[in-house]
């Protein structure tokens, strides 16, 4: 058995295209999740590098060392805690990547940040900004039901940070409904 890890892979549409891309070279994957693929067997390194080339182009890459492939670890599980999961959290962030990765939350946070440049904990605070803005441009939920659904404290917390972060309150953007959004993979 066989593991490879991708970066920048956020959606099941990501999933779709990574077994397409496997799909051309003859190759069928066990199982895909977002960041890991598993594979029955190694690819070959002409299978890998193409492999790696095609999914350059399409804004993906195959990470080779463990501090990478950590890092990808945390932002998946953010992005499925906030977009997937609506922020459920029954725990601390720091005592749940601690639990999720095994690895204590110190090295975690100063790796990240080391990387990439941000905390952690602003990484999370970014991912639940764009998953208020997707519920504010559907118009279907009150901004109290958002508060809620995204774990806030309570609709002025959530209105305080989106302000800090957007530059807007929550409801001068709702009348926007412009092109304010970013793609998950570019945040």
């Amino acid at each position: 058995m066989a593991m490879l890890f991708v970066k920048n892979m956020v959606c099941n549409r990501c999933k779709m295209v990574l077994r397409t891309e496997l799909a051309k070279l003859g190759v069928e994957p066990i199982r895909i999740d977002l960041g890991e693929v598993q594979l029955e067997t190694e690819l070959s390194t002409a299978q890998k590098q193409t492999l790696s080339q095609n999914l350059q182009v399409l804004g993906f890459e195959l990470i080779d060392d463990k501090k990478s492939r950590v890092i990808e670890r945390i932002k998946t599980i953010i992005i499925e805690l906030v977009h997937q999961q609506n922020s459920a959290l029954s725990k601390n962030l720091s005592v749940y990547l601690t639990e999720a990765l095994h690895y204590e939350y110190s090295y975690l946070s100063n790796l990240f940040t080391a990387v990439e440049g941000t905390t952690i904990e602003q990484y999370f605070i970014t991912q639940k900004i764009e998953r208020v803005k997707e519920l504010l441009v559907y118009d279907e939920l009150s901004l109290n039901e958002i508060a809620y659904q995204l774990n806030y404290s309570s609709v002025a917390h959530l209105s305080n940070q989106f302000k800090k972060i957007t530059g807007l309150t929550p409801s001068h953007f709702r009348q926007l409904k412009d092109k304010k959004r970013k793609a998950l993979d570019e945040l």
